[in-house]
């Protein structure tokens, strides 16, 4: 079975057990992107990945998604920004670089723009990490984000807090997903790999301090102080965070930038025991 898996810091707590401590057996793991891994997803690529919340409500009719795991924040994430040489309320018109990177965070901004701010920015396609010399304003998510250098002529803003201000809604950036095809051909790989992650969640806990040294490792370019970064995230897919993610696809899906999805279906995990 392949497994996608977002290469970002804040997808490793989900990883970390079987990446330092064991392997899953009959499983490849693919890094990449969440472009990357969404387009991968989409064309049946892989099996099993974590996804952007948008991408998986495009091809909702082919997964289930699990039910216990997401990547989420309430508020504040710090690695999903809109830096931009212009206050926010200034940016309509001008030109805004959405990072080819990711998608629930450039419709996360699109919504933002549209709904709530009454804007219509210029947008075009901009690398992960963009030289804001090109824009009037930029769209960073992940790694990338809490790369970017202190410059006190830009403006930052955080779409995980402004989200929450201007809906009372936290944001689901991403879901685990399994395509249907692969439940019942790869079902005690995937039942192995959600034992896994629970795992490493639990390590977060137990083994916080190694699991973080192993992250620093990994990601020597971020600095940020990582374990204040993990509280900042959500990683069990609570009720009130489906309520969230139901949310942003209404939202998402009444201005057309994605397929309108009214439910979450999720896989039987009983279904996938061997």
């Amino acid at each position: 079975m392949k497994l996608g898996y977002i290469d970002y810091l804040n997808c490793y707590p989900f990883y970390y057990h079987m990446f330092e401590k064991e392997k899953v057996p009959g499983v490849e793991i693919v890094p990449g992107y969440p472009s990357a891994l969404n387009r991968k997803m989409r064309l049946g690529e892989i099996d099993m990945s974590p996804m952007s919340s948008a991408a998986c409500a495009d091809i909702s009719d082919d997964v289930f998604i699990l039910p216990e795991f997401c990547l989420s924040s309430i508020g504040y994430v710090h690695s999903v920004v809109l830096a931009s040489r212009f206050p926010m309320e200034n940016l309509d018109g001008k030109t805004v670089g959405l990072t080819t990177a990711s998608y629930t965070s450039v419709v996360l901004l699109k919504v933002l723009m549209e709904k709530y701010f009454n804007m219509v920015p210029r947008y075009v396609e901009s690398a992960p990490m963009p030289d804001l010399k090109d824009f009037d304003a930029a769209l960073l998510i992940g790694n990338e984000a809490m790369m970017l250098k202190s410059d006190p002529s830009v403006y930052v803003y955080d779409l995980g807090e402004m989200w929450l201000i201007k809906t009372g809604y936290p944001v689901v950036f991403a879901v685990f997903a399994v395509r249907k095809r692969a439940v019942e051909s790869c079902k005690t790989q995937i039942s192995a790999v959600v034992s896994s992650y629970r795992k490493s969640l639990s390590c977060l806990s137990e083994s916080r301090e190694d699991l973080i040294g192993k992250a620093a490792e990994r990601y020597p370019r971020v600095h940020c102080d990582i374990d204040t970064y993990y509280d900042l995230l959500r990683f069990s897919f609570s009720p009130g965070l489906q309520e969230a993610l139901l949310f942003y696809y209404q939202s998402a899906g009444e201005l057309g930038l994605i397929k309108k999805t009214s439910e979450l279906n999720f896989l039987k995990l009983r279904d996938t025991e061997p």
